[in-house]
């Protein structure tokens, strides 16, 4: 079914999307309950804490005055399909990671967001080109759909690892699996490899 819904594609594009996915041109919408609002909340804020040297915790104003870079990645979600050359715009998380120090014994990355969602990242998910504290997608705000105000991207993972409506990320000597990977999704998660579920 993949190959023949990947009929008419470039070369370049072909070899940009990992097996068992398909190339879509819109940008599907899948989440567990919608948008939990479409105005940031005044007590909005973004916290960093656990193993890291130098706890932060930014409002959104704050957020949207700290170093911003544009990435343009390719993503993949474990539901088969892939968007290439998507545009985003935020906080770069090498930056973050200077900021915070996390400490030698930091192995994960819990990502938490609106409504208890969690998801797990390994650190050195978290050190790879193009991840990002994103606020904007194809050079507006986010759409509440898609993530708003704040959604972590780690274009390298299935996209279910790009937490959406982003709150905290706690970092930890030890692993943690999410909301999806208590119900069977991989711990790694790597589209090239389709880890798409544990067993």
């Amino acid at each position: 079914m993949g190959l023949f819904r990947n009929r008419g594609l470039t070369d370049d594009e072909r070899a940009r999307i990992p097996p068992g996915q398909h190339l879509v041109r819109n940008f599907p919408v899948l989440d567990v309950q919608g948008p939990p609002y479409n105005e940031v909340p005044p007590d909005w804020d973004m916290r960093i804490w656990g193993d890291v040297a130098n706890p932060q915790r930014w409002s959104f104003d704050e957020l949207l005055a700290l170093p911003a870079v544009r990435e343009v990645i390719d993503i993949h979600c474990v539901t088969s399909w892939s968007k290439l050359d998507t545009t985003w715009f935020g906080v770069p998380m090498s930056w973050v990671l200077e900021a915070v120090g996390p400490d030698p014994a930091a192995t994960h990355v819990i990502a938490h967001a609106e409504a208890g969602y969690t998801t797990n990242v390994s650190l050195a998910a978290l050190r790879a080109p193009g991840v990002l504290l994103a606020h904007e997608y194809d050079g507006l705000p986010l759409e509440p759909e898609h993530g708003y105000p704040l959604r972590l991207v780690v274009p390298q993972l299935y996209f279910w690892k790009s937490a959406k409506w982003l709150r905290g990320l706690e970092f930890r000597s030890s692993d943690q699996p999410g909301f999806w990977e208590r119900r069977g999704y991989s711990n790694s998660a790597d589209p090239w490899k389709e880890e798409r579920y544990a067993f």
